[in-house]
């Protein structure tokens, strides 16, 4: 088996992989990235809303708050500099009756003390004047929410990565590893299997990546937390979108309800729901249709039938079962798991597309200064 030796390994080259990958190459490093599947982006970064979170919903304090805020100034900067598509079409999130205002204030101070200041409360007829399709007894606005093309980013990110040095191994799984006096080697597969040698492994593995630890000999067992999977699927709306604004309920448990997002194109999709399923697949049951247009009636009462068609699926890597607490985004470093040069980023879930390149630039900065 052929010996292949690199300075840091990335594991995963979804979008968080990439921006950890991308940081560290222009950080001067060796870096090599694997990803199993023969494309960026092949998992659960293709499979979501596609939205550039404010950073509203998330506990103050925490990283998913501090990197959600960090890494939406982050993104849209690297957007404009990049020409990459995206858009600050805002959003509303509304209350659909009078004892969810509570909410919504609890939402705008959970906002404020994230740092997120621009949050604007509509009346209900104020609300109808942006969007006249709403049904609604309030608002919040929230103007720097936005959308992007994910793919077209996660495309610059490879490509800025690779610029710098970087090199991608595509069609290459990790089948295992073992630690080894300071060091870390990797047996990868694929149609030109290899040993790979490293200092420092970054697990970006997502679904996986408590899995890439159990093979792993000389890795602790009980260093790896168990990991939980929330389904959620998505419908398309046939015809034009009834709003220029994305539409978001009042956060339910496990996820923040099924809203209504746009492409960069304009066409409007619906959801996720929230399933929780004991492995990841990503089919679309059409029977969940109807308890999505029920949801959806409650602030577009003009959805017709027909209207709503299955589009794609994804799945949240959860590090809490359902009913429990939400945790937060974990990056778990060698002072924590005991293993010299490892890292492993859980439970990156919503809103890891806007946090990628803080979450990186988080990585990076305890990587170069190690």
């Amino acid at each position: 088996m052929e010996l292949f030796e690199t300075s840091i390994v990335v594991i995963g080259a979804g979008v968080v992989g990439l921006s950890v990958a991308k940081a560290l190459a222009e950080g001067g490093q060796d870096v090599l990235l694997l990803e199993r599947e023969s494309l960026i982006g092949s998992g659960i970064s293709s499979r979501n809303s596609e939205v550039i979170h404010a950073g509203i919903y998330y506990p103050q304090g925490s990283l998913k708050a501090e990197t959600c805020v960090r890494g939406k100034a982050l993104l849209y900067e690297y957007c404009a500099s990049r020409g990459i598509p995206h858009k600050r079409c805002g959003k509303l999130i509304v209350a659909t009756h009078p004892e969810q205002m509570d909410a919504l204030q609890q939402i705008s101070e959970t906002a404020a003390a994230n740092g997120v200041t621009d949050l604007q409360w509509l009346t209900q007829a104020q609300a109808l004047a942006m969007e006249p399709e709403l049904s609604s007894v309030g608002a919040l606005h929230s103007p720097s929410t936005g959308i992007i093309d994910s793919h077209q980013y996660m495309l610059s990110l490879q490509g800025d990565f690779e610029r710098a040095g970087g090199m991608t191994a595509f069609n290459a799984p990790l089948l295992g590893g073992r630690i080894d006096a300071g060091r870390v080697a990797l047996n990868v597969g694929g149609a030109a299997p290899c040993q790979v040698r490293a200092e420092v492994v970054v697990n970006c593995a997502g679904l996986d990546a408590m899995g890439v630890l159990a093979n792993v000999d000389g890795y602790p067992v009980a260093g790896i937390p168990p990991i939980y999977f929330a389904k959620g699927s998505y419908f398309s709306l046939s015809g034009r979108s009834p709003f220029q604004r994305l539409i978001y309920p009042v956060p339910e448990a496990g996820g923040l309800g099924v809203h209504l997002t746009l492409d960069m194109g304009g066409q409007a999709r619906f959801g996720p729901d929230v399933e929780w399923v004991d492995r990841p697949e990503f089919s679309v049951n059409p029977q969940r249709m109807a308890k999505f247009a029920q949801a959806i009636r409650n602030y577009w009462p003009a959805l017709q039938e027909g209207m709503l068609q299955p589009a794609y699926a994804g799945v949240r890597p959860k590090l809490s079962s359902q009913g429990a607490r939400a945790e937060d985004f974990v990056i778990d470093t060698p002072e924590h798991n005991g293993v010299a040069g490892w890292y492993n980023l859980f439970g990156i879930e919503s809103p890891g597309l806007t946090a990628s390149l803080a979450l990186a630039e988080t990585v990076s900065k305890r990587i170069l200064n190690r």
